[in-house]
Order: C-alpha cells, then structure tokens, then sequence
C-alpha cells in the first residue's frame, strides 16, 4: 500500500497534526508535522466549531509546510467524554474448514450486528476479545486455523454522534473530507504498553488537560474505557481561585513549584519556603505564600482525579486483575511524586510512569507524555500493535506481521522540570507496515447468534 495518511489529536490544549506515507519498500515516513494551541475544544469536546477549525487548519498547515502529497486518509482521536462501550458475540460457519480473512470478517460484522447500538451514537471500534474455533480454548488469532466454525467475542466502542459530526464540520472546514476514529485512550494504550504489560493485562491512565482517561488493554483488546472530566487544567484553576491569583501566574506556579511529595517545611534541604505572586485584580500587588500551602492545594485536586480513577476501576470488577499493574501517561505525569501518590492510593498494585515508545529512525522522537495519543494514531494507522478488528467505517483492518515490528524502548521521565518542548517536534519517521482493508459483509440475520455469552460473562 502506498497511502498518505494524516492523523490528528484533537486535544484541550493543543492540537497535533502528522502526515506520513508507505513507501516502495512498506516503511512509512513522516513527512510533515504541526503542533497548534487548541481553541474550541473543553473536556474532549468541540465547543466552538469556527475556533477548533482554525487551530486544525494551522496544525495541518504547517505539517504541510514540506510535503506535496495528497491525503487519501485521516485518522482522528475522539474523547472518552463521548463514548459508549457494550460486549458483543458472533459465529459463522467455516465452509471450506480453513480459517481466512473473510470468515474473520465475517464473524465480527456478526458480532456488531447482533449487538444493541444506541441510536444517537456510532460505532468507532469492534475490537475482537478473543475468537474460538469450534470447541478449542480461546485464541488471539484464528487466521489458517482448521475448523467447522468460527465464534467471536468483542468489546464495541461507541460515541456520540453529534459530537463526531462538530469534529467533521470542524474538519471539513479545514478541506478534510476522509475521516476515521480512533478512541485517544486506546490510541495512548498502544503508544506507551509493552508486551509484557499487554499480556498480562494493564490499566492506561492518561491524564490529559481537561480529562483523564482510562483504558484496561489485555492482548490485543480494549476490556474497559472510562473518562473523569478532571485533569491538570483544574490544578491551575483551583490555584488560581485558592491563592487570588491571575490563571497565568497559577499556571507558572503549578509548572515551577508543583509537587506532591517535596518537602517545604522551614529548614527544608531546598531552603526556599514561600513564592511570591501576583494578586488577582491588582497585579502590582505582590504577596507570599507558602510553598506547602501550594502543594496541599495541588495533592488535593490530584487525589481526587486517581480517586475517581480508582472507584470506576472497582466497580468494572478489573481493579485485581490488572497483571502488569497501573501505566500513567499525559502531560500531568510529570508532576513531582505522580508515581507515589498513585501508589499510594492503588494500595498494592505495580505503578510506572511511561512515554511514549520510541521508534528507531535517526529523525525524531515522540517521548513525551503529552504525545501518547498521536504514537498511538500512528501507531493504529500502521498496524502496529493492533489486533484484527472493525474500524469506524465498519471495514476489516489486520495488524502488522509481527516480524516486521521495528523494536521499540519506553523512555521514563517522573520530572516535571525535565519535561521536552512540545515545539522540539521534527519532521521524519520510519516504521513497517503490512496492512490491509476489508470490505464490510452484509448483513444476514440468519446466519445465528453465538450460544457462548455465557462464558464471556463470567470472564469479566
């Protein structure tokens, strides 16, 4: 395949924009790339459609800036705040007893037909949770398996409609007709787990701007997704409100001073104790206060949004069994003592802070926090990482032969003053890919229902 792709992160702070292009020998290379401040955009959701149409038209501008390739495909994050998630079964006969794309195919159009979509939202993903082959145990990849008949377990990613439709008329604005979705969750999952940690089963917790998301990623597969309508935005805000000071200088404080373990007690090892701040309404008017009183504001807003995390993890019943334990991502993983406190309060479970993987190329390098979910739109794009499954024009998409995965390294930064200029992004990439469309099958209510739900069920 010799597509050019442009994939967008249409976040609360800012907006990512990156073309890339398969060339003759199936490497992919980045031929453009654009950061814009968002405008528009709160919690995961258009709210000004002439304003984030502006900051996307600047982002793809300027990845446009070194490249003359037209864009067949654009792949878009959507926002948890959105979505709906429902499980789903399907099975289809295997008549020739050889297991191929189409009966895979197949199978999952089965599993999102016999599944209940709310009619106000659309289907972004039909992720496969594992295939069986006749009475075999489960299995991640049923491709040339021998059988009579094929099942499939899935887990369905939905959102609402209204809210894809503003990101298309805010795209469309900007000349960008062709779009598919990819949940930003699920896109960081991919950007920042390892094998071991997909294996055996681990928590993604992207705490963004605005939002904090969430995804429980085993194999290849979403199990959970959720969204907390929290993130580092409301530290600056309860700052702001807290100390009588301008939003600005709150943001400063919160980049500069922000801490949740650091000890400012008097005589502390790093001597200062109090910062001075402007006043809010009078900003000549300059007054201290003291760095712990700074940190209890920060700990308290950062409890919360883990709290909440923790609760929604509990009630889906996943919370024990997350194997490779607790990934935290985003821009606000570089906050002092970001791995203690979440320790802490997921008493037990393996905590790490992680970037993005890096792909080996000699051009570029995505490890920030804050770049999870466009490594993961590439990522989805080119297969890597990702299973077979329905993407949200309903069509077959397989994943990357597994042999031609360029080796990836997670880079790890828990300092907050250590963290990269988001500007610092450059301009070329390369990575394998082996992927491939099929069409949707149509819809045949008689081919059946699977009886095997029941099973499913008591996995989860």
């Amino acid at each position: 395949m010799n597509n050019t792709f442009l994939a967008i992160d249409i976040g609360s702070s800012a907006v990512t924009a990156v073309i890339a292009k398969h060339d003759l020998e199936n490497n992919i290379n980045i031929l453009g790339a654009g950061i814009q401040k968002s405008s528009g955009v709160n919690k995961g959701l258009i709210i000004n459609i002439e304003e984030a149409s502006k900051a996307i038209k600047d982002a793809v501008s300027v990845a446009k800036r070194s490249t003359t390739e037209l864009i067949d495909t654009t792949v878009v994050s959507v926002s948890g705040s959105y979505s709906k998630s429902i499980r789903s079964s399907g099975s289809v006969n295997v008549p020739n007893g050889l297991i191929t794309e189409t009966e895979i195919n197949q199978v999952m159009q089965m599993a999102l037909y016999n599944a209940t979509i709310v009619p106000e939202y659309e289907v972004v993903h039909v992720v496969p949770i594992f295939f069986k082959v006749d009475d075999s145990v489960e299995v991640d990849n049923p491709l040339n398996m021998n059988g009579s008949r094929l099942e499939v377990s899935v887990y369905i990613v939905t959102a609402k409609r209204t809210a894809l439709t503003n990101i298309k008329s805010a795209l469309k604005i900007s000349g960008i007709e062709v779009v598919k979705f990819v949940l930003d969750s699920y896109a960081s999952a991919l950007a920042v787990l390892d094998e071991q940690q997909k294996k055996f089963g681990a928590v993604v917790i992207n705490l963004g701007a605005t939002t904090t998301e969430f995804v429980y990623f085993k194999g290849n597969s979403i199990i959970f997704n959720g969204f907390i309508p929290v993130g580092s935005n409301h530290i600056t805000n309860d700052l702001s409100v807290m100390l009588h000071t301008p939003p600005s200088a709150a943001e400063r404080i919160k980049l500069e001073y922000g801490s949740l373990t650091r000890n400012y007690s008097p005589n502390n090892e790093l001597g200062a104790t109090k910062v001075k701040i402007p006043r809010i309404g009078d900003e000549e008017s300059i007054s201290e206060v003291a760095l712990d009183h700074i940190q209890t504001i920060i700990h308290a807003r950062v409890e919360e949004i883990l709290v909440l995390v923790k609760n929604k993890l509990k009630k889906s019943g996943l919370l024990d069994n997350t194997g490779s334990g607790i990934v935290i991502t985003g821009g606000m993983s570089y906050l002092d003592g970001i791995k203690k406190l979440t320790e802490k309060i997921f008493d037990g479970i393996p905590i790490s802070v992680s970037t993005p993987r890096n792909i080996k190329n000699g051009f570029m390098s995505f490890d920030e926090g804050n770049m999870a979910t466009i490594v993961g739109l590439l990522a989805y794009s080119l297969g890597i990482n990702r299973s077979y499954q329905l993407d949200s024009s309903k069509k077959l998409i397989k994943p990357i032969k597994k042999e031609r995965v360029v080796e990836q390294k997670i880079s790890i930064n828990t300092n907050l003053s250590d963290k990269p200029a988001v500007e610092n992004i450059k301009e070329q990439i390369q990575i394998k890919d082996n992927s491939a469309i099929l069409t949707p099958l149509i819809r045949d209510k008689k081919k059946g229902v699977s009886k095997f739900w029941s099973k499913v069920s008591e996995w989860f």
